[in-house]
This record gives structure tokens, C-alpha cells and sequence, in this order.
């Protein structure tokens, strides 16, 4: 399988893996730094998932500016 074939939305909620360290370093040493850095990593993936929506209406363009 190769990573190309997914699209940015797609691989995103990957970054939502990055919960699982977070639990242990919350557990293990603050928990209100863990909750604190949670929030972070669920705010950071919630406004990747949004800047990789498609478009409505968008056309392509070259990078330029002109149409193809």
C-alpha cells in the first residue's frame, strides 16, 4: 500500500494517535498537562481536517493565477 493513494483528509485522524503517548505522559506525570495537551493535539486535528476540505467551486489554476 502505498501513502500517496490517500488523500490528506484521509491520513489525517492519524494524528489523532498521537493521543495515545498523551494518556500515558498524563497518567504517569500531570494529569492537568496531559488534559491540557490533549486539547491541543484535538485543536490542531480539527483545523487540519478543516484546511484540507475541498473547496466548493474552486477551479484549477496554474501557479500563476491563469486557468489551465
Amino acid at each position: 500500500m502505498n501513502l500517496e493513494e490517500f488523500s490528506p483528509r484521509q491520513a489525517l485522524p492519524v494524528g489523532l494517535l498521537a493521543l495515545l503517548p498523551l494518556s500515558w505522559y498524563a497518567l504517569e506525570s500531570s494529569l492537568a498537562a496531559g488534559v491540557v495537551s490533549a486539547v491541543n493535539v484535538l485543536i490542531i486535528v480539527a483545523c487540519l481536517y478543516v484546511a484540507f476540505e475541498p473547496v466548493p467551486g474552486h477551479h484549477d489554476h496554474d501557479s500563476n493565477g491563469a486557468s489551465s
